[in-house]
């Protein structure tokens, strides 16, 4: 199996996937914002994008091979959910690694680590059940 199989084999490249990605990816730059903003740090800043790219950089290495954006993701929301928030889980254990390094702005703390997955993960929640209820009415009201 080639890398690009391997990819493929976890990411449905479909339309589907990449607004269900773009929701993800948006979820977690609101849970960023809310939290500089409650420190008071300017939004634009070098500090907001490092913030950013750690949680962006520990959710696309935990998520895609978790399979979050693989073909069969959004048929069984029970098991789509479990791999949302253990992929969530896996970026936040990532990011804080990447925050204990001299590159990237902030420090690894275990109550920042909880507060991230919180916040982040009822974020990517919401997100992510809104998206499958409104999929789910709009196929149950299509023609048949």
């Amino acid at each position: 199996m080639t890398a690009l199989d391997w990819v493929r084999s976890r990411v449905d490249p479909t339309a589907t996937t990449g607004l269900v990605l773009a929701g993800d990816l948006l979820a977690i730059a609101v849970f960023i914002v809310m939290g500089e903003i409650s420190h008071d740090y300017p939004l634009l800043s070098v500090r907001v994008l490092g913030t950013y790219a750690q949680f962006l950089l520990g959710w696309l290495a935990v998520a895609i091979p978790v399979g979050v954006y693989a073909a069969d993701y959004r048929r069984d929301l029970t098991r789509s959910t479990a791999l949302v928030v253990g992929a969530w889980l896996g970026a936040d254990v990532v990011a804080q690694g990447l925050r204990s390094t001299a590159i990237f702005p902030g420090n690894a703390a275990l109550t920042f680590g909880i507060v991230a997955f919180l916040v982040g993960g009822v974020l990517l929640l919401t997100w992510r059940l809104t998206f499958a209820l409104v999929t789910s009415r709009r196929q149950s009201t299509a023609p048949a």
